[in-house]
């Protein structure tokens, strides 16, 4: 009976093992997407493709790029595969990162691959999940801006069929009819000639709709932001970071093929024209960092949170009531410090006057006991 429970015992080993060993080498991947212009990242090779890199070391090389420390705990290994990633100028960095969390990317390996994806300098690795959730922590708010290109709960309700036809027009399409009365019809086109049609009255077309227009928009929002801080005498270092779900719901609702393969067109087109706008508003002194998450059903959140550590307050005051014997010591010592000032200026002022009222003679006591000729 014993003989079996041990054998049960190591087979449930087994199996957790092999368990977290797949769930280690799954098929999360991050992109770096370097400036074209001013270049921060090394030039992407196949050591860099093919090493993997965790959660927390991803988030130190976010760090970094923000013009920030490296978190004291990390280890030397995880410091020479951010060498790896970084160039090694560390007077020389973007200080400011766009960070955006994909969801529901299968296949990331055609991330980077895919036609529409027309970023210069992009570089992939696998990502190691250790954790659910990693987060990276940051300085004080007066050093570094964050700026959400997503909230969940508020992104339908703010957005607009304005802003909807803005997204049209800038993509090129078109798009009739009302959200509010879910009849609206999206048209964009896409890079192999047929146009994608989003319907309002479909949740997973409206879900996608409404999450890529609102990155769009957001991120001009930043851009105005960035050209505030540029024009003052504030300039802090700048993280852009959201989420994306778009792929996510096309995904769950129309399964592999043609929908999903579609959106993801359209999004890396959407993807290419945004990293240019922020390269000219920021005048090539970003760089991307895309995290492209393939089990999004089982972590609701993001992969890489901010986290600010707010700095305590130091108050040079007195707390609570003092000793009476306290206070008549305190009493003494500033008496004492008050009288010796007064004595020292009195004494000063005095040899100042006598100074100025010296008589200019030969006889005085400065050469009383030398001999003159």
């Amino acid at each position: 009976m014993d003989s079996r429970l041990c054998s049960k015992f190591y087979l449930l080993m087994f199996v957790s093992a092999i368990c977290l060993q797949i769930k280690a080498e799954g098929r999360d991947s991050v992109v770096f997407l370097d400036s074209p212009t001013h270049p921060y990242l090394r030039t992407a090779s196949s050591s860099i493709q093919q090493n993997s890199m965790s959660l927390s070391e991803v988030g130190a090389a976010v760090s970094v790029l923000l013009g920030l420390a490296p978190p004291a705990s990390l280890p030397p290994e995880s410091s020479s595969k951010l060498d790896e990633v970084l160039l090694p100028n560390p007077f020389d960095r973007p200080r400011a990162v766009f960070m955006l969390e994909v969801k529901g990317v299968e296949d990331p390996s055609l991330f980077i691959e895919h036609p529409n994806f027309q970023v210069g300098g992009a570089s992939s690795s696998k990502v190691l999940v250790e954790s659910m959730k990693v987060d990276i922590e940051l300085a004080d708010e007066d050093d570094v801006s964050l700026a959400l290109l997503d909230e969940p709960d508020e992104i339908e309700n703010d957005l607009n069929d304005k802003e909807l036809h803005d997204f049209a027009n800038w993509l090129g399409g078109s798009y009739v009819g009302t959200l509010n009365d879910l009849d609206g019809e999206l048209t964009l086109p896409l890079a192999t000639g047929a146009p994608l049609r989003l319907y309002m009255s479909k949740q997973a077309d409206r879900e996608f709709a409404i999450s890529l227009a609102s990155l769009v928009h957001n991120i001009r929002v930043a851009g105005e932001m960035h050209a505030d801080f540029a024009g003052g005498m504030r300039n802090p270092a700048e993280i852009l970071t959201g989420c994306f779900t778009g792929i996510q719901a096309l995904r769950e609702h129309y399964g592999p093929g043609g929908a999903v393969e579609q959106g993801m067109d359209l999004f890396l087109t959407t993807l290419t024209k945004l990293f240019d706008s922020l390269q000219l508003a920021y005048r090539g002194k970003i760089v991307g960092v895309v995290l492209l998450n393939e089990k999004s059903s089982q972590n609701s959140g993001r992969m890489l949170d901010v986290k600010f550590s707010t700095r305590a307050p130091r108050w040079l005051e007195e707390v609570g009531p003092l000793d009476p014997t306290l206070k008549s010591v305190l009493l003494v010592r500033r008496t004492l410090a008050w009288m010796t000032g007064l004595i020292l200026l009195i004494s000063t002022l005095i040899g100042i006057c006598l100074l100025f009222n010296m008589p200019l003679t030969r006889d005085t006591l400065l050469y009383s006991n030398v001999k003159l000729d």
